[in-house]
């Protein structure tokens, strides 16, 4: 199985209004599959990436991100030339990304086939939650992957380096959970780690209050702090539920 890590520098968060400027991509292949043949062995390629040209002008405070300027783009392929034979390819199984739901304001599902997709981001705080940050970059220093090549991946914010640091992500996830898993967990919104709202600022969220979790559902916050909160909620009730039997079941 062959999974694409794709990394898009753009000229801004909000397409059509702004346009991609660079595409970089990895692969992370299996070169072998374990007793019940699932793929296993995963492999990191060199990255590859090519500038794009947005047909706009780049904003000076993005440029001050990735460094990629109208100069640069200038003599570039557009993109509908360049995405056909980047993603729409028979050999890709899945598509990955860290912060997958930026790619995907760019990328739809026609132009991969309706592929699957994998959040290296959202996976990092289900398997990682001990990290000081989830970022890919700070991920990167934290884990120090090994067989990472510090000058392939030396650009950060820059589309191919850091599709590369993504895919060494992804192919150690794939030694500690499934595909399927990984899958899912991309599907579902950001199982965050640390509280960042109000006077819980800070507290990472098995240490949040409990009526501050159910006040917090009744509010207007995004889709990642809802799901968050109705999370601890059922592990709490879950907890409690398996504390109440063990009681009932030491007097009887």
């Amino acid at each position: 199985m062959l999974i694409r890590c794709i990394d898009l520098e753009s000229t801004g968060d909000t397409p059509p209004e702004h346009a991609v400027c660079e595409i970089g991509y990895c692969d992370v292949e299996s070169t072998a599959v374990n007793l019940i043949f699932d793929p296993c062995g995963w492999a990191v390629s060199a990255p590859k990436s090519t500038l794009v040209n947005p047909g706009r002008s780049i904003p000076p405070v993005t440029s001050a991100v990735h460094h990629i300027i109208d100069e640069d783009v200038r003599d570039a392929p557009k993109w509908d030339d360049i995405w056909p034979s980047i993603l729409f390819n028979s050999g890709i199984g899945i598509f990955c990304a860290h912060s997958a739901k930026f790619e995907r304001k760019f990328i739809t599902d026609q132009m991969t086939g309706n592929a699957l997709w994998i959040c290296t981001y959202k996976c990092a705080l289900r398997l990682w939650p001990d990290a000081p940050s989830h970022s890919n970059q700070a991920l990167r220093y934290w884990r120090r992957p090994d067989g990472l090549d510090r000058e392939l991946a030396r650009v950060a914010h820059r589309a191919g380096p850091d599709a590369y640091v993504t895919a060494f992500h992804l192919r150690d996830m794939l030694e500690v959970a499934t595909i399927p898993d990984l899958v899912k967990w991309s599907n579902e919104p950001a199982l965050q780690v640390v509280c960042h709202i109000g006077k819980q600022r800070g507290v990472k969220w098995r240490d949040v209050e409990t009526g501050f979790l159910y006040w917090l559902l009744d509010k207007d916050f995004d889709e990642d702090v809802i799901f968050t909160a109705k999370t601890e909620i059922a592990r709490r009730e879950s907890e409690e539920e398996a504390e109440q039997e063990g009681i009932c079941s030491a007097r009887t």
